[in-house]
């Protein structure tokens, strides 16, 4: 390869003799030198490694339940092994060339990219597909017990893994996430000159690159996280997300995208970083606000949920986990985002959702847990989210009412028919403030973000959309799309475990700078005594938590309980046995009334209700006391209020993180190779071949 696509001496020496670490086409990891550009060796690079990519293409000729159970493609095995003494060079310089990749250059001269030839950026392309083939981990054993020595011995035979694993010094951190960065945000900026910059369209295989980073390097993901770089990652996954729910031909890029944002999830540093400010000025159709990237990540994800293709139902589950995992840590939720939550509250309490299938309610569960966490860690920054839980008050109290009985149930589900079987409902049941709790402002937010009148809803939203923003279009009809297996359930692809590591673990975990002097963490009473001391000031980043208890000597273990508690509803939330939708299985599922009565027992509404108990009183006595009518001065008073004493113990923080099991791999391997495919129609490479790991469909 180097010999093909390098400048060497006309008589050279024997090529064994030469050093091909001399040769490695960019500067970076490695390497502190570029070679000097040559479009033409571009050009003969690409054409190589294209060769080698269909060499590496068997995986496409097995069957989708064939391809993991143990087949090893001979040319990647040869290629990642030892045997190649010029894996290293190669490695390195394929990594090289993608992350110091830059479309726009200088960007001095406007539309400079439709007067010269780009050499660089199908070679770019073409190095992504090499890398994450070769990091594709064939023949998992269907044995889970030796599973980890097979991963082991994989990572020691494949010496592209075992080189991206060992990748450790912050300087080659940086360079990596700042090719990330680059390139998956260069689709995203703004100029003033419309097309006057370069955009690369090969952001699948830089995510699906991302991912496999993060899975085989954790330096490099606790490095991502270590700063608010990860919101450079976070901003342009949004970006796709929004852009690709109403196209059915780029369901895998919303499923890899919400993947990547489930493994950031489990890591508390995540929840700290979208507390910074949201002031870019990305173009997506999602209404104005101003916030912080939480704001923009609930948002999103409402969009998706209440606007996406039918397809995108088996995500919600995963939508909602991130938002869990997040809760607990977001300090000022904006009014825009509180209501979208409450919105999603309302459209999946309704009698007729919640019965038509046998896993709808967990997702009530969910959104109840992030309520619950917010309330419970970050009480004192979230005036609006709480002020839009007592002007959605009726909301929790219809669902502690929720009717059980046989008839009830039945005449709800005769109104599927009426909003079909996969959409989320729309708002349907209408706001029913205090008549004291004034609404202007705020009432008027509230109409156009989630009141029943769907046309005043959309209507009020494309108002309020991004300046040069455009709706999410679906796919043009024709376009071509690779099918995808089943993506496995929640409850199979995270584990759940405490929020609260040991100190040993912790030590582990913050090497160096990793969580930062600004980073603020939610804190877990360690035992009765020191919950029964309210905090009433932040110290080393800890969030405040004013609330009192009234322990008694018996309850000094109320942590291991609640920890239990905390537990076992989790546990009720499991999904039935290979269900991985909220509404698979509907065709023949009947409702009983000891089934509802079996989850609504266990409806975590305790802090809530208390909540309400308390101050929805006070804000009405405040409301005629004062005569208000603005609610500046409610928020104003929620923002000074206190809890004291009322609430129930804080709950430990229980997180769900990804977990890789075969489902996963099976539909990563199958995604990936169907993004190289489509990525090389034209000219076609495995056109009219017997593929059948997937098939291409038209839309």
């Amino acid at each position: 390869m180097f010999c093909f696509t390098c400048n060497l001496q006309d008589k050279a020496e024997d090529l064994n003799a030469i050093d091909s670490c001399e040769f490695i086409w960019e500067s970076g990891v490695g390497a502190a030198l570029s070679l000097p550009y040559n479009a033409a060796h571009d050009s003969n690079r690409t054409e190589l490694l294209k060769l080698l990519l269909t060499c590496f293409s068997e995986t496409m000729y097995y069957e989708p339940s064939d391809s993991g159970s143990g087949q090893v493609n001979r040319w990647v095995s040869h290629f990642t092994s030892p045997e190649n003494r010029h894996a290293l060079p190669v490695f390195t310089s394929l990594l090289n060339v993608c992350c110091s990749y830059d479309p726009v250059g200088l960007g001095l001269v406007p539309y400079n990219h439709l007067i010269f030839n780009d050499s660089r950026e199908p070679l770019v392309e073409t190095a992504l597909q090499i890398l994450i083939a070769t990091l594709d981990h064939e023949g998992l054993p269907n044995s889970s017990a030796n599973a980890d020595q097979s991963q082991q011995n994989a990572n020691q035979d494949n010496l592209f893994i075992n080189y991206l694993s060992r990748i450790h010094r912050d300087e080659d951190f940086g360079f990596v996430l700042r090719g990330f960065t680059r390139l998956l945000n260069n689709p995203l900026a703004q100029t003033y000159l419309p097309n006057s910059t370069k955009k690369v369209s090969f952001h699948q295989e830089l995510l699906i690159f991302f991912w496999k980073f993060c899975d085989y390097n954790k330096k490099f993901l606790y490095f991502v996280l270590k700063s608010s770089d990860v919101l450079d990652i976070l901003v342009p996954i949004l970006y796709h997300l929004n852009d690709s729910r109403a196209d059915q031909s780029r369901v895998g890029l919303m499923h890899i995208g919400v993947f990547i944002l489930l493994l950031l999830s489990g890591e508390r540093n995540f929840g700290v970083r979208l507390n910074k400010p949201y002031t870019a000025t990305i173009p997506m159709d999602i209404p104005v606000f101003t916030g912080t990237h939480a704001d923009l990540l609930i948002t999103v994800f409402h969009k998706i949920i209440t606007t996406g293709h039918q397809r995108l139902q088996p995500l919600f589950d995963c939508l909602l986990t991130i938002l869990v995992n997040v809760s607990p840590y977001l300090k000022t939720l904006s009014m825009v985002a509180s209501t979208k939550l409450l919105h999603l509250l309302e459209a999946f309490s309704t009698p007729w959702f919640l019965f038509s299938a046998p896993t709808n309610h967990h997702l009530v569960f969910f959104l109840l847990e992030i309520f619950n966490n917010i309330i419970q860690y970050q009480f004192d920054g979230n005036s609006n989210l709480v002020y839009t839980i007592i002007r959605k008050r009726q909301v929790f109290h219809s669902l502690a009412n929720l009717p059980s009985d046989y008839v009830t149930i039945n005449r709800s589900l005769t109104r599927r028919s009426m909003h079909g079987k996969t959409r989320v409902p729309a708002m349907s049941r209408p706001s029913t403030p205090s008549s004291t709790v004034p609404a202007t402002s705020e009432s008027k937010e509230v109409k156009s973000e989630g009141a029943p009148e769907a046309d005043q809803n959309r209507t009020a939203e494309e108002e309020e959309a991004m300046e040069g923003s455009r709706p999410a279009m679906p796919a043009e009809p024709g376009t071509l799309k690779a099918t995808l297996p089943a993506t496995p359930g929640i409850e199979k692809i995270t584990e759940r475990e405490s929020a609260h590591p040991s100190s040993c673990q912790l030590n582990e975990l913050t090497v160096g700078s990793l969580l930062g002097p600004d980073s603020e963490l939610p804190s877990q009473p360690k035992s009765a005594e020191t919950s029964l001391l309210p905090i009433t000031e932040e110290t080393d980043g800890v969030p405040q938590r004013t609330r009192k208890t009234s322990l008694t000597g018996s309850e000094s273990g109320s942590t291991s309980s609640s920890l239990k508690r905390a537990q076992s509803l989790r546990r009720s939330l499991q999904l039935t046995e290979g269900s991985s939708s909220p509404t698979q299985g509907t065709q023949q599922w009947n409702p009983t009334s000891e089934w509802v009565y079996s989850w609504k027992s266990k409806l975590p509404l305790q802090t809530i209700m208390r909540l309400l108990q308390v101050l929805v009183p006070q804000v009405e006595k405040i409301c005629i006391d004062k005569g208000l009518t603005d609610e500046s001065e409610i928020l104003k008073f929620l923002q000074h209020g206190t809890l004291v004493g009322l609430l129930p113990v804080p709950h430990p923080i229980l997180i769900r993180k990804y977990q890789a099991n075969l489902g996963t791999t099976s539909w990563f391997r199958t995604y990936m190779w169907g993004v190289i495919y489509l990525r090389n129609v034209d000219p076609p490479i495995w056109y009219n071949t017997d593929v059948k790991l997937f098939e291409i469909q038209r839309v």
